[in-house]
């Protein structure tokens, strides 16, 4: 970029972001340490639509305790100074550089093992530690909860007993607990989303992790770079889903994000807009390239441009439909 459009984007990120035709729409921040959360407000994020909580618990030995993990959380909360920040239970694989002992060293098979709200349930002494801190948090601004890797309704039952039963014990010994701590779902198991009315009325909103939704819905390995355009996130299955999940929560209403690599990428904006999408969470260094194209774009035009989107019947199809828009 020239310096005059970096001048440009930099001006952006005291601008609201609405669409050309007036509606606003919701730009959050993914994060994953706390420079990170400083990035996302610096930038004019309105919200952190995830925080990962690994970075807690990688490249060390020992687990961290309460204390530390509350001091993290409530650190951001502040941060954020009075936005919202959304706060992913423990996902934590094979495939991470875990020398705690919490992940299986010999899962063939990382992303259909036990990670997750999986791990979390099989560990509810880690489980329950990491919802303390966080509960204690709450007391210090908008906090959220959100389940990473869920496949049936028990488990979003699980947390939200386990929130209530934390939060009275909580109390009992004299922290501060907000009154109201909001529980998400993560829908990236195909499952969930088909699922969806099930458990829909047990959830306070909905985050949409498309990286592993696509790998799940595709069978496809986003590792493997063999597998090349088998993985991409334009399949009309994808799209399909996606559109789905966004109707039925905003049917019931309730919130709901796309907070993977497609919510931070400015070409596919557009196709967010037409499927519906009113919050996106991406990493800061897309924030303001998204808003740019987000309040070039005519809202009511694209919605009018779905049934012409999803008749498309492969990637070429959605291709040409992204290239006209």
């Amino acid at each position: 970029a020239t310096a005059r459009e970096l001048r440009a984007l930099r001006r952006l990120r005291r601008e609201p972001t609405r669409t050309r035709d007036g509606s606003t729409i919701e730009l959050q921040a993914n994060a994953e340490s706390p420079a990170d959360i400083a990035r996302a407000h610096a930038l004019g994020a309105s919200g952190i639509g995830l925080y990962r909580t690994e970075f807690l618990f990688l490249q060390r030995t020992a687990l961290p305790g309460e204390e530390e993990q509350f001091q993290a959380y409530r650190d951001a909360v502040l941060a954020m100074n009075g936005r919202v920040v959304t706060i992913r239970i423990l996902d934590l694989g094979a495939d991470k550089a875990d020398r705690t002992g919490l992940s299986l060293r010999d899962e063939s098979n990382p992303a259909l093992g036990l990670r997750g709200i999986r791990l979390a349930m099989a560990r509810p002494d880690v489980l329950e530690v990491q919802l303390r801190a966080m509960l204690r948090a709450s007391a210090y601004g908008r906090l959220r909860v959100l389940v990473p890797m869920v496949s049936e309704r028990g488990q979003v039952l699980h947390v939200r007993a386990e929130l209530a039963r934390l939060a009275a014990a909580l109390r009992a010994e004299g922290h501060g607990v907000a009154a109201n701590v909001p529980l998400g779902a993560m829908i990236e198991v195909p499952a969930a989303a088909l699922m969806l009315p099930t458990f829909l009325g047990d959830v306070d909103f909905l985050s949409v992790g498309t990286n592993d939704l696509v790998q799940y819905l595709l069978a496809s390995d986003r590792d493997n770079e063999a597998l090349g355009e088998l993985g991409s996130p334009l399949h009309p299955a994808v799209l399909r889903v996606l559109r789905d999940v966004i109707r039925t929560a905003a049917a019931a209403g309730k919130p709901v994000s796309v907070c993977g690599e497609m919510a931070g990428d400015p070409r596919l904006s557009p196709l967010l807009l037409a499927l519906g999408l009113e919050q996106f969470s991406m990493h800061p260094a897309t924030l303001l390239d998204v808003r740019q194209v987000v309040r070039a774009c005519d809202l009511m035009h694209l919605r009018a441009r779905l049934p012409a989107l999803l008749r498309a019947r492969d990637r070429s199809g959605i291709e040409r439909w992204i290239a006209r828009h």
